[in-house]
């Protein structure tokens, strides 16, 4: 038997690894050509451009100057980034201690500006109930802002501050002409982290409500694998153009997250400007404060890989966050809770859970946690 080579297995993906090298700088345009000079001592080293000054640091050359070939022609994400930025919006919301008369941070988020007097579109469950909003710009400049609408089964809210001068917009792309594999950059302030970006594709332009346990939902919603963390929610997604094509809104794990699309948003925006002409007011409505997926079998076999505590059950509704501020927190719900029944009715999908808000002014809920069964009371907030 003739001994097998050393590293010999080695060859074939080394090759096509050369070979898409090889291709992606066949399809870059043509450069020019750099001179190759001898190395010289540090005393003789020239400047890089003869006819300027060569600028030190440290007793070192500095690197270009501007932005070179590459950086020049390929930093299509920094175009967008530096087209978009200034009308995404930094979100801060308080609550009335208990201990004393000042307002404490409760949580963050992010927007858009949508209308130069100071429309700003953002995720219905950034707002928390009898909360002042402050709005951060760019520029840092704070304004105190006040909720003009909010709808929770679309998961939207518009919210208006007063500046005194115009400010810079976003407009509104058509998600219906998304293509999945385009290029998107999502924005926002994850952590309270003003303007953070991240960069990816759409995997698909139509992922159903119902597939996200959304069972009374008939939204299409955007999945990417751009990464949007707690914070990210209510900035924009947009397409290389800088227009918007959805806002952010959900997480499940790593490099799957999902977005409300552009076309719902317009949608809202339009009932809203209708309803300002009619003088009509929106309806109170009664909120829990949770975002929600039923059980399944692939979401629990998910839960029992990162938590090998995580209970084992048949059925139930898996709370994957409580929002901060809310009825949900006040009663001791926590992330990764699974909801057994409430008010003696056993539950399986959101849609039990939103009719058991609709229909009682108090919950009795039995949630397992890990090892442990608890027995919770919420009572809803009611917000307009």
């Amino acid at each position: 038997m003739r001994p097998r080579q050393q590293g010999a297995g080695l060859v074939p993906g080394l090759g096509l690894g050369l070979g898409r090298v090889l291709l992606f700088w066949l399809l870059l345009p043509a450069a020019p050509v750099p001179r190759i000079q001898a190395r010289r001592s540090k005393a003789s080293m020239p400047c890089p451009d003869a006819e300027a000054a060569c600028p030190k640091l440290g007793g070192f050359f500095t690197g270009t100057q501007s932005a070179g070939w590459l950086r020049s022609n390929y930093n299509f994400i920094a175009m967008v980034v530096e087209k978009v930025a200034p009308a995404v919006v930094h979100l801060q919301l308080f609550r009335r201690s208990h201990l004393g008369s000042k307002d404490i941070l409760a949580s963050s988020g992010s927007g858009f500006i949508v209308s130069e007097d100071g429309l700003i579109v953002t995720n219905a469950h950034v707002l928390t109930n009898q909360q002042r909003i402050q709005v951060e710009l760019q520029s840092g400049v704070q304004y105190a802002a006040t909720v003009k609408d909010i709808d929770h089964k679309l998961d939207l809210a518009l919210i208006k501050i007063e500046p005194n001068i115009d400010l810079p917009v976003l407009l509104l792309g058509r998600s219906s002409d998304l293509r999945a594999g385009e290029f998107v950059v999502a924005l926002g302030s994850p952590f309270s982290l003003q303007n953070t970006v991240t960069a990816g594709i759409v995997s698909t332009t139509q992922r159903g409500g119902k597939e996200l346990g959304l069972k009374d939902s008939d939204i299409d919603y955007i999945q990417t694998d751009a990464i949007i963390n707690h914070g990210n929610s209510g900035g924009p997604l947009v397409n290389l153009d800088g227009d918007v094509i959805g806002i952010n809104t959900l997480k499940v794990t790593a490099g799957i997250s999902f977005a409300i699309p552009s076309d719902r948003i317009r949608q809202f925006l339009a009932e809203y400007h209708e309803r300002q002409l009619k003088g009509k007011v929106p309806l109170q409505k009664k909120y829990l404060g949770l975002r929600m997926l039923p059980l399944s079998l692939n979401l629990l076999q998910e839960m029992k890989r990162q938590d090998p505590n995580f209970p084992d059950m048949s059925s139930g509704v898996f709370v994957y966050e409580v929002i901060q501020g809310t009825a949900a927190e006040s009663s001791g719900l926590r992330d990764h809770d699974v909801i057994v029944s409430i008010n003696g009715q056993p539950v399986s999908t959101t849609a039990d859970v939103t009719e058991a808000v609709k229909d009682s002014d108090s919950l009795s809920i039995i949630v397992r946690r890990g090892s442990q069964t608890l027995f919770l009371t919420v009572i809803p907030d009611i917000i307009s």
